[in-house]
């Protein structure tokens, strides 16, 4: 495993912070710890729930002796990551501004940015990370011309225990029994007690409700609850909280990463706004019909929640096509993609060599590259060996395989010299990673290759017409469409990129 495949996760909690920023690390940090890496998390603030939970899966929390987010916290990060061997940094938090981030880039440190809304003003890190429903390429306008963004719930981070919900189907039940009730990891203002009292006892509803191990209110709650004698269960600091989901028929839950994880399930909720980052996650949810947006916790009037419940809890459409939006927006694969990401931040290509004969045919006998070739018919052992022969052989032609930063072999692009100085590109990835924009990255390294090895002035790809991916990273990459042909029968776009 080399250095490249080893995270320091800088991340905060407390009762006014809230846990939100830690979960999602840790999710990723899980992903990363699966596949074959490495995680630590550097914190000036966390709460002893927080490091429990931590230390229990395995992960080292080493402490930063500094105000969070200043020059002195970024200085004590980039020692620590040095002592760590872990070229990847990930910042999470809303502290950390483009300053902090600028100190650790000129430390020859690769940074992950997790952002929700545009709140550093600069943005100098490789990636930036912005895993809500909202997000959108103009909150980034001021970043590095080499920064790369993940946008959207493709990456919505989802911690371990989700991942063998993967496939689940909710059973939409005609009336509304099971409430869960959550207001994530902090809840300062104590809404969760609001919540409780608002609900109808006369209604039936069968309420559960989770805290984090950080809220202030847990035994004010406990006492209020065991003097009502309604039945309502409290949880404090689960770690079941996908069974508790997935045995939900309808939540109430604060506007944050809880979100994501109720649409991977599935789970119909009313959402509340408990700090002004949620806002436009509730706002965005409730416009695309994944979920009703409550508005303001604070502001939250209990005849609002009660006309909800009791309009919810008889309409089974209502609540099945909320499922089903949900369950659309979140696949669960979204910190499987960031890791991925991180490993291909940087490739690496070398020439291919006979060696790479098998690995080379898997590849070109994929379904999805068979669909989108201009022979889709199977491609035999013995035809592929004769013909990657006489390739290596033919100086018109040049084959690159391209590796992660863990030495894994991700994709092929080749060059095919049909007249001197011009040359046709074919590309292909290997399936753990594609949906990662690695496309436009893989032709851009194997382009530049052709040009300073090869002597190449002008490259053609021909994409066809229904292959909508392959076009736009091709134009993700500088190619310009020229025109349309047709070739073997399929209609194709004809894009070239000239050397500058």
């Amino acid at each position: 495993m080399t250095p490249d495949c080893s995270f320091l996760l800088r991340c905060d909690a407390s009762g006014s912070i809230g846990t939100g920023h830690v979960m999602r690390c840790l999710a990723l940090a899980q992903a990363c710890q699966d596949a074959g890496g490495r995680a630590i998390f550097a914190m000036a603030e966390t709460t002893p729930a927080i490091e429990k939970r931590l230390t229990a899966e395995g992960f080292e929390v080493v402490r930063i002796a500094a105000m969070a987010g200043g020059a002195d916290d970024a200085r004590q990060t980039v020692v620590l990551a040095g002592c760590r061997a872990a070229r990847w940094v990930v910042i999470d938090g809303y502290q950390f501004g483009g300053h902090y981030q600028d100190i650790l880039k000129e430390a020859g440190l690769k940074v992950l940015f997790v952002d929700d809304y545009g709140h550093a003003g600069s943005y100098p890190a490789d990636i930036v990370l912005n895993q809500n429903v909202y997000a959108h390429e103009a909150l980034y306008a001021n970043r590095g011309s080499h920064t790369v963004l993940l946008l959207g719930c493709r990456y919505a981070m989802l911690r371990r225990e989700f991942g063998a919900w993967r496939g689940w189907q909710r059973e939409v039940s005609r009336l509304g029994k099971s409430l869960l009730v959550t207001m994530g990891g902090g809840d300062p203002n104590n809404i969760t007690q609001r919540i409780l009292e608002a609900i109808p006892p006369e209604d039936g509803w069968e309420t559960t409700v989770v805290v984090g191990g950080t809220n202030p209110h847990l035994l004010e709650l406990d006492e209020w609850i065991q003097s009502k004698n309604l039945g309502i269960r409290l949880r404090a600091d689960v770690v079941n909280m996908p069974d508790l989901m997935a045995g939900s028929d309808l939540a109430i839950a604060a506007a944050g990463t809880t979100s994501w994880e109720m649409c991977f399930l599935g789970l119909p909720a009313l959402l509340v706004v408990t700090a002004e980052n949620q806002r436009a996650v509730a706002e965005e949810l409730g416009r695309r019909g994944a979920a009703i947006n409550l508005g303001w916790g604070a502001e939250l009037k209990p005849s609002i929640i009660v006309n909800w419940l009791r309009t919810l809890r008889l309409a089974q459409e209502a609540r099945r096509s909320m499922s089903d939006i949900g369950r659309h927006l979140v696949d669960g694969l979204g910190a499987k993609r960031v890791v991925l990401s991180l490993r291909t931040a940087v490739l690496r290509i070398r020439d291919a060599r006979v060696a790479d004969c098998r690995l080379l045919w898997e590849w070109a006998n994929d379904r999805a590259v068979r669909d989108s070739s201009f022979s889709p018919d199977p491609i035999g052992w013995e035809d592929h060996c004769a013909w990657l022969e006489s390739r290596l052989q033919d100086h018109r032609s040049r084959i690159y395989l391209a590796f992660d930063a863990c030495d894994v072999a991700v994709g092929q692009v080749r060059f095919d010299e049909a007249k001197a100085g011009e040359a046709e590109i074919d590309i292909s990835l290997d399936r753990a990673f594609r949906g990662i924009g690695l496309a436009p990255r893989l032709i851009e390294v194997g382009c530049r290759a052709a040009f300073e090895t090869q002597g190449i002035q002008q490259l053609h790809a021909h994409v066809r017409l229904e292959n909508i991916v392959s076009a736009r990273a091709f134009e993700k990459a500088g190619f310009t469409k020229v025109g349309a042909e047709e070739i073997k029968g399929k209609s194709t776009l004809h894009y070239v990129l000239r050397r500058s």
